[in-house]
């Protein structure tokens, strides 16, 4: 229990450091959603998820590989100035690359005028795929705090510049202050998200740039041959999850018929609202991947992953229902033009609790060095949700991407459970862990066929909501209360 005691206050430690900051620009929902209309909300949501395919090229698995091969006696430093150097030559030439051909990828994302947007991002996403080496040696030393910190203050700069340039220069121009017109205006409010993410993702950079010469620069290409080869099944992964996770938005500009751009700006809200299940699944992942990495020569390390696995079942459920059940009072997060989004959210939580599910069951290849066959698994995810999106956007809409996910993760969760049975076999107690599942899911069904008899009264529906959620800890709790007591 000490190293599951000890694997829990890390992941609150990453939850600070990488929800926090998400819940705070989660924050901007409601204000956003109401200073930009639909349509610019989707080129919002779509320029993100432009980004999130980038990233995956510019970092090229190389977190990962820093995890495996620097948790060798007395290699980090080795290992660290070997990807800091391929990383600085690849994100040049990927910059330029995208800079060369702006015009041409705006065109493809049928935003032609947004030309400057992927020059930005292409500055954001070099920016970001350099940090995140760094980060990466702050995961594997332990240190999440420093991690959280400078993660937060990114957040923290974000949302300072946002709030000065949608609010405080029409503020100083109302009162006289014409200075601030010479580069302020209220149609290009979406630059200035933008810039301010730019700027933000500068000034973590140059915090972090001092780490790059903590080490004695060498390249070792023995050693960089060995990294990449590990790390290179690991883009197909990474690629696909974004084709899973931020393509959808995409995916809906390209094959709705009908109303695109509006849909596609209330689905991004409706993303925004489920993405607090997301929250909670990238704090557990930030702290699983280099915990399960360190402890892997460990003589009770599967007792302890089953463990983990079981314990995230239980919070992953709790999250579900919590969410659900408070709906009512959720929706606020967003402005009401766009809440006919919400209809996605059910759906996308349970998608990515069983994406969590997937970060359990799926830590055996990075383990046993099989990142082809995760590679394999995860191009197999990605055709499900690209075939699932093509064949039923253009008639189910919004809900189509929303099946398309849960669809993928529940297929990969279910092969790397049992192809992991062979390779690196850990004792999951998945009985329990569906129970806690599908429990979660019963108790929201409930809510809804009681829901009719409740009069629409917020305060009824609330109480009866809560008394639900209240049976349900309670079931869990004496279902195993010694295991229950310690999560």
């Amino acid at each position: 229990m000490a190293l599951l005691k000890k694997f829990a206050g890390e992941t609150v430690i990453y939850g600070l450091g990488s929800v926090l900051p998400r819940v705070l620009l989660f924050a901007l929902t409601p204000y956003l959603t109401n200073v930009f209309n639909p349509s610019e909300f989707g080129i919002y949501g779509i320029m993100y998820s432009f980004t999130a395919l980038l990233l995956v090229f510019f970092t090229y698995g190389m977190e990962t590989a820093l995890f495996r091969f620097g948790r060798e006696e007395g290699q980090l430093s080795k290992v660290f100035s070997t990807a800091a150097i391929s990383l600085f030559a690849t994100t040049i030439f990927f910059v330029g690359l995208l800079f060369f051909f702006a015009q041409e990828i705006a065109t493809f994302l049928e935003y032609p005028e947004g030309v400057r947007f992927v020059k930005w991002f292409a500055l954001i996403t070099g920016l970001d795929a350099l940090a995140a080496l760094p980060f990466a040696k702050l995961r594997l030393e332990s240190r999440p705090i420093q991690f959280a910190v400078i993660k937060i203050l990114n957040v923290i700069i974000q949302l300072a510049l946002i709030f000065f340039f949608l609010m405080g220069c029409p503020f100083f121009i109302e009162n006289g202050y014409d200075w601030f017109a010479t580069f302020y205006s209220d149609d290009k409010k979406l630059d200035f998200v933008f810039l301010a993410n730019l700027v933000a993702s500068g000034v973590v950079f140059s915090i972090l740039f001092r780490n790059f010469f903590t080490f004695k620069w060498d390249f070792d290409k023995a050693l960089w041959q060995k990294m990449i080869h590990y790390a290179l099944p690991l883009i197909v992964v990474g690629l696909a999850g974004v084709i899973n996770r931020q393509l959808d938005r995409i995916f809906l500009k390209k094959w709705l018929i009908d109303n695109v751009d509006h849909l596609v700006g209330i689905y991004t809200a409706g993303v925004k609202i489920a993405v607090l299940m997301s929250l909670f699944i990238t704090a557990f992942n930030y702290a699983a991947e280099p915990f399960f990495f360190k402890n892997a020569n460990k003589k009770d390390s599967k007792d302890i992953y089953g463990h983990i696995a079981e314990a995230f079942s239980i919070v992953g459920s709790l999250a579900f229902l919590g969410i659900m059940m408070y709906m009512d009072l959720v929706q606020y997060l967003i402005g009401e033009d766009f809440r006919e989004g919400l209809v996605v959210v059910p759906v996308l939580l349970i998608a990515y609790l069983c994406l969590g599910l997937f970060y359990n069951f799926s830590i055996w290849y990075k383990l046993v060095d099989r990142t082809r066959i995760g590679a394999w698994i995860s191009v197999a995810g990605a055709m499900i949700t690209i075939g699932v999106n093509f064949i039923f956007i253009p008639t189910h809409g919004i809900m189509a991407p929303a099946y398309a996910a849960l669809s993928c993760y529940v297929f990969m969760a279910v092969v790397s459970y049992f192809i992991g049975k062979k390779y690196y076999p850990i004792n999951y107690p998945i009985g329990r862990m569906l129970a806690y599942v599908f429990s979660a899911i019963l108790f929201y069904l409930i809510s809804k066929e009681v829901r009719p008899y409740l009069d629409e009264s917020l305060l009824k529906i609330l109480f009866v909501n809560t008394l639900l959620v209240i049976i349900y800890i309670g079931v869990l709790y004496f279902s195993k209360p010694k295991f229950l007591k310690s999560v």
